[in-house]
C-alpha cells in the first residue's frame, strides 16, 4: 500500500541554495531526500511547499513523499534526521491524503523577516538577521505596512527573472514590531513573488530613509513597476515561519 507522508522540518539556510534541487549547488531538497533514501531505499522524490532562496530559513517548512514501505509514522523523523546534517531537522510526521501536495494543497504562508537594529554587528546573529545600523520607527512602518493588505497585482514586488504570469496575491496581515534590538517583519499571504516578502521590507526601509514617500505604496502597487519600489533586503533575515492548510497536518 503506498502511503502519502507530510514531513515538517526545520533549516538553517545559510550553506544552501534554497530548497529546490540544483545540478551544480547543493540544496536542502537534495539532503531531505538522500536521507529519506536511506531510509526507505525507494529513490522517493519530496515535494516541497515553497521553493525559497539561498540563504533563507525555514522555522517550518513542509514537504511529501510517498512510500509502500510500512515504517511507524512516529518512528520516521529520528529515522529520516539519523542522515540530515546538524542545520536541518524533522520534527513531525503525518500520513496525508494521496492527493495532498505540500505546495498545492497549501493555503497560506507566513514569513518572517528578521533584523538587528544595533550600532555594531552582533556576531550571535550572522547569517540569521540582517545588520541593519540606521534609525527604525518600527511603530511607524508598522502602520505603513497595512498599506499592503488585500488582494494586488504585486509585478512592482517582484525580481525580474520571474515566469509566474498571474502575480495577484492576496496578503491577510502584516505588522512590524521591536523586541529590543531586533525588529521583526511578519507577513502572512495567499502565496508570495519572487523576492517579494524582500522586496516589501526594502521598501519599508526606504520609506524609513525617506527616499520613498510614506504615502506611496498603493501608488507603487498601481505602477506594477519594479523600479518604482525599494530595495531587496538581503536574504539572511528572511525565514519561512508556518504553513497553513485547510485541516490541520494536511490530512
Amino acid at each position: 500500500m503506498c502511503r502519502n507522508i507530510l514531513l515538517t522540518m526545520q533549516f538553517d539556510g545559510s550553506k544552501y541554495h534554497g530548497w529546490q534541487r540544483q545540478k551544480n549547488a547543493i540544496t536542502v531538497q537534495q539532503k531531505v531526500e538522500e536521507a529519506i533514501d536511506m531510509v526507505f531505499h525507494e529513490g522517493a522524490s519530496a515535494s516541497g511547499c515553497s521553493r525559497t532562496d539561498s540563504g533563507v530559513h525555514a522555522l517550518m517548512f513542509c514537504c511529501n513523499f510517498f512510500t509502500e514501505k510500512n515504517i511507524p509514522i512516529e518512528k520516521i523523523p529520528s529515522a529520516v534526521n539519523a542522515y540530515l546534517p546538524e542545520d536541518i531537522a524533522v520534527f513531525d510526521a503525518k500520513f496525508c491524503s494521496a492527493n495532498f501536495h505540500a505546495r498545492f494543497s497549501c493555503k497560506e504562508k507566513e514569513y518572517v523577516y528578521r533584523l538587528i537594529n544595533t550600532n555594531y554587528r552582533d556576531p550571535f546573529w550572522y547569517q540569521r538577521a540582517y545588520f541593519y545600523p540606521y534609525a527604525i520607527d518600527a511603530d511607524f512602518l508598522n502602520q505603513i505596512a497595512q498599506s499592503f493588505l488585500g488582494r494586488h497585482d504585486f509585478s512592482a514586488f517582484c525580481s525580474s527573472g520571474s515566469a509566474v504570469k498571474d502575480k495577484y496575491r492576496h496578503i491577510s496581515e502584516f505588522s512590524v514590531k521591536r523586541n529590543g534590538p531586533l525588529v521583526e517583519f511578519s507577513v502572512r499571504g495567499d502565496g508570495f513573488l519572487y523576492n517579494m516578502v524582500r522586496i516589501m521590507v526594502g521598501t519599508l526601509l526606504s520609506i524609513q530613509q525617506g527616499k520613498i514617500d510614506s504615502d506611496s505604496i498603493p501608488e507603487i502597487i498601481t505602477s506594477k513597476n519594479r523600479d518604482c519600489a525599494g530595495f531587496t533586503a538581503p536574504p539572511q533575515g528572511l525565514y519561512l515561519k508556518n504553513v497553513f492548510y485547510e485541516t490541520k497536518g494536511g490530512l
